[in-house]
C-alpha cells in the first residue's frame, strides 16, 4: 500500500495543479466534457467538497433554503426516529478516533444532528441503518454540518432513488438490475449464481447500501463517489461490473453456496481495489458500453419484478 501511496502522490499533486488552474480561485464550475474528465481523474481533496456541492445541486438547494436546516434542528422531533439514531451512534465508525465520545469535537453529535434533520426533511424515509455510514463521511470530507445535510439529500433524493425508503424498492430494483447486467456482460457468473440458487441481494446489497464503505479502500471509495455525485447511479453498476468482470475465473472456482459468498467478500480486496487511480481507469473500460436507456428499461422490468414478488 505504501509503494502505491508514494506513486499516487505524484498523481494527485499534477491533478491538483490541473483543479487549481481549472478553478482559478473561483467558487463555481460548469458541467462540461473536461470538467467530467478531471471528475474520472480524481477531485484533490482541498475542492472535494465545493466540487460535490456544486455538480449534485446540493449548493444550490443550501443557498434557495437558507436558514432551513437549522429550522429542521429546532423543531419539534420524532422521538421514534430519535432514538433510533441514537442506537446507531457508537456503531458508527467505532475504529475512527473523531466519532469517538471522547473526541473534542466530537464528530457524533455531527451525525446526530445531520441524521435527525435528514430524518425530519424526508419523512418517507426518516432513517435507516447505512445512511449513518454515508453521513459520516460526508462529515469527514465537507468538515461542515449544513453542507453534509444537503449532500446527504441530493445522494438519498435524486442520485440513489428509493433505496432508503421502507420498502427499500429502489435498492431491490437495482440489485435486480445488477443480475441482469451480469447476465449480459459475464454470462457464466450469472449461470453458476442461478445454478446454486445465490440471490444477488446476498452478495451485493452492502455496495449499493453502503457505497462500497468498509468495502473498498477510502480512496477507492472517494474516487467512486467523485464520479457518483457528477454522473449518478450509473456508477455503481460500473464499479460492482468491473469487480466481478476482473474476478470472474476467481468466482467460478466457487463449487457451493456459502463458497460464492465467501469469493464476493474477497474480491474487493487486494490491490487490485487499493490503486483506485487504474481501478477508476478500469470501471470506465472493463464493463463496456453502459448507456442509461439500457438501465432504464432494466429498472422498469426488473421493479415490476420486484413488486409482483411482495
Amino acid at each position: 500500500y505504501e509503494a502505491f501511496f508514494s506513486r499516487y502522490l505524484v498523481v494527485l499533486t499534477r491533478r491538483a495543479i490541473k483543479w487549481s488552474k481549472l478553478l482559478k480561485g473561483n467558487k463555481s464550475i460548469q458541467k462540461s466534457l473536461k470538467v467530467k474528465r478531471y471528475i474520472r481523474k480524481g477531485i484533490p481533496n482541498e475542492h472535494r467538497a465545493l466540487i460535490w456541492m456544486i455538480v449534485s445541486g446540493a449548493q444550490a438547494n443550501m443557498e434557495q433554503n437558507p436558514g432551513y436546516y437549522h429550522r429542521l434542528l429546532e423543531g419539534e422531533k420524532n422521538d421514534k426516529l430519535v432514538e433510533a439514531i441514537k442506537t446507531d451512534m457508537n456503531r458508527t465508525f467505532p475504529d475512527n478516533v473523531k466519532f469517538r465520545k471522547t473526541a473534542d469535537p466530537c464528530l457524533q453529535h455531527t451525525l446526530y444532528n445531520v441524521l435527525v434533520a435528514y430524518g425530519h426533511h424526508n419523512k418517507a424515509v426518516g432513517y435507516c441503518q447505512g445512511m449513518n455510514f454515508i453521513a459520516g463521511y460526508l462529515i469527514l470530507i465537507t468538515k461542515n454540518e449544513e453542507e453534509s445535510f444537503w449532500l446527504l439529500d441530493a445522494l438519498i433524493g435524486r442520485i440513489l432513488p428509493d433505496y432508503y425508503s421502507p420498502a427499500m424498492l429502489g435498492l431491490k430494483t437495482d440489485q435486480e438490475v445488477l443480475g441482469e447486467l451480469v447476465k449480459m456482460k459475464v454470462p457464466a457468473v450469472a449461470e453458476l449464481m442461478e445454478r446454486h440458487g445465490v440471490m444477488w441481494t446476498l452478495v451485493v446489497s452492502r455496495w449499493f447500501i453502503c457505497l462500497f464503505i468498509d468495502i473498498l479502500p477510502v480512496e477507492t471509495v472517494l474516487r467512486i463517489w467523485d464520479c457518483l455525485f457528477y454522473e449518478g447511479s450509473k456508477i455503481i453498476f460500473r464499479v460492482a461490473l468491473t469487480l466481478i468482470k476482473q474476478h470472474q475465473a476467481f468466482i467460478l472456482e466457487a463449487t457451493n453456496f456459502p463458497d460464492i459468498c465467501d469469493k464476493f467478500k474477497q474480491i474487493t480486496k487486494g490491490t487490485f481495489v487499493t490503486e483506485c487511480h487504474s481501478f477508476m481507469q478500469k470501471i470506465f473500460t472493463d464493463p463496456g458500453s453502459l448507456p442509461m436507456a439500457t438501465i432504464n428499461k432494466l429498472r422498469e422490468t426488473c421493479r415490476e419484478k420486484v413488486l409482483s414478488q411482495g
